[in-house]
């Protein structure tokens, strides 16, 4: 006599988003540019238009400069 197989459940990988909520106007709509060769990361809002250029270092993620960005601009 056989045994049954166990069904494979299969966990999907979470991904870092790249759109964020913009402080503003409340929208997701933020995307971050980051270049390499430049020493700021430009934050921009698709839907009402705020910019902004945070320094960014080697390690930094787009999440963490969109958290400094927030930092910022609430203080």
């Amino acid at each position: 006599m056989g045994r049954r197989r166990r069904k494979v459940i299969r966990m999907p990988k979470k991904k870092l988003p790249s759109v964020f909520l913009c402080p503003r106007c409340g929208r997701e709509a933020i995307k971050i540019e980051i270049k390499r060769n430049s020493e700021n990361a430009i934050v921009k809002c698709g839907s009402c238009g705020l910019v902004a250029e945070i320094p960014k270092k080697e390690h930094l993620e787009a999440v963490d400069i969109y958290c400094m960005f927030i930092d910022n601009y609430y203080s």
